[in-house]
């Protein structure tokens, strides 16, 4: 019998970068943070990682007090530094930011980097009662892109809630699903087990990228993590710290790790 084409297929890896994010109060706050994408984008490169995922609002922390302060757009001259390490690493880099909106308050979104040196966005579409005064939702539809023969489907947090939203993207024929979060202490458990319900459901590959330290006033549980089309768990990263969580297929088979960026 002749090998499947799946075994032929060439090797794909995706990550979850958990990194503790400052309150964007300064220059030299948004610098830091700024600093910690890089080193996790490094990082993820030298791991082979093709696409990256970091947490809800990664770049400013969330802060819903200030997004209409720092909100900015796609094309932004301050996201020119990851978007360089982008194309020189051929990463795709999901940035959690607030966004523009040219009608009225700014969307809690995710600016995507590809490593053509295009940059495209996602906006939050389902938002917790807590974020309608300072937040506007995206527009509904999915959004989706390749790589590498996978098709990414970008999640915020409470948009994970919704089964309508996962199952769209499964519709849309996605086979990654992507989601920048801030989960508590208090509501992960249940927060984790819809991600691997939709993942069982629709045979999605589930990422969740968490904080890896307080913010925004929310203790966030940390443990990032990945789950198989199925629902497996493949991999989860500690409570608290700067990790990596790993998903890597050859074929049709994933496997996890996690990596501690203290160790890198």
């Amino acid at each position: 019998m002749p090998p499947s084409d799946a075994a032929h297929r060439p090797s794909f890896a995706c990550a979850a970068a958990q990194i503790a994010v400052r309150r964007v109060d300064s220059a030299a706050d948004f610098a830091a943070n700024l600093a910690a994408h890089r080193r996790a984008m490094t990082h993820a490169a030298m791991a082979g990682v093709d696409v990256l995922v970091f947490p809800e609002l990664s770049l400013t922390g969330y802060e819903l007090d200030r997004l209409a302060a720092l909100a900015l757009a796609p094309d932004d001259a301050r996201l020119d530094p990851l978007a360089e390490l982008a194309v020189r690493h051929g990463l795709t880099a999901l940035i959690g930011t607030p966004l523009t909106n040219a009608h009225g308050q700014p969307h809690i979104g995710t600016v995507i980097l590809h490593p053509d040196g295009t940059r495209s966005a996602y906006a939050k579409q389902h938002l917790h009662a807590s974020e309608n005064a300072y937040a506007t939702p995206g527009s509904s539809g999915v959004n989706t892109f390749s790589v590498a023969g996978q098709v990414c489907a970008p999640a915020i947090c409470y948009d994970t809630e919704h089964r309508t939203h996962a199952e769209a993207a499964a519709h849309a024929g996605a086979s990654l699903y992507l989601a920048g979060v801030l989960w508590s202490e208090a509501g992960y458990a249940a927060d984790a087990a819809t991600l691997a319900g939709h993942a069982r459901d629709f045979g999605l590959l589930a990422l969740e990228a968490n904080h890896g330290a307080p913010s925004g006033g929310y203790r966030s549980a940390g443990r990032s993590a990945v789950w198989a089309p199925g629902g497996a768990l493949l991999a989860c990263a500690p409570a608290v710290g700067d990790a990596l969580v790993v998903a890597r297929t050859h074929g049709a088979h994933w496997q996890g790790e996690v990596l501690n960026l203290a160790d890198a």
